[in-house]
């Protein structure tokens, strides 16, 4: 079994005199305790990670950038040369590929915003999976995948 596991009770409410507990509640509830278990795991690593973001800017490992970016856990490429949804196109999206993606997070700003159906075409053609949303979605996003070894690339684009 599990050594150092400590059981305890969990103190219910009494019920008020003439008042019947309710059928679904036991009258003793047990939860367990794991004795120095950390709560999350701290690995350092040489990932590339949001560490904020905000409507005209993100921040990566604490370096602030201000202009559009591609992003995976190991190269930032910035500038990228797009300012917004509307100016994606084969050659725009040419670095994101280089990446070899399994998937690509696009950043479309503050408000989520869908590029063309051509856009999701070339991505369907290469098999790379295409996931649209806000900025602040997107930075989370990819620090949960970068943190799970995804093969993930982040096109953010700033300033649209």
């Amino acid at each position: 079994m599990l050594s150092g596991l400590v059981i305890k009770p969990r103190n219910l409410k009494k019920s008020t005199p003439g008042c019947q507990p309710r059928p679904r509640l036991i009258a003793a509830r047990y939860y367990f305790m794991l004795p120095r278990m950390p709560l999350a795991e701290d690995i350092v690593d040489n990932s590339h990670r949001f560490s904020a973001y905000d409507a005209d800017s993100v921040s990566i490992n604490e370096a602030v950038y201000r202009q559009s970016l591609v992003l995976t856990a190991g190269e930032i490429l910035c500038p990228w040369q797009v300012s917004s949804v509307a100016e994606l196109d084969a050659e725009a999206l040419a670095p994101i590929f280089a990446t070899a993606p399994a998937v690509v997070l696009l950043g479309t700003g503050e408000r989520q915003r869908f590029p063309d159906a051509r856009i999701f075409a070339l991505f369907g053609e290469k098999g790379i999976g295409l996931e649209v949303m806000d900025n602040g979605a997107l930075c989370r996003t990819f620090n949960i995948l970068v943190a799970e070894n995804r093969a993930v690339t982040a096109a953010v684009i700033l300033g649209s």
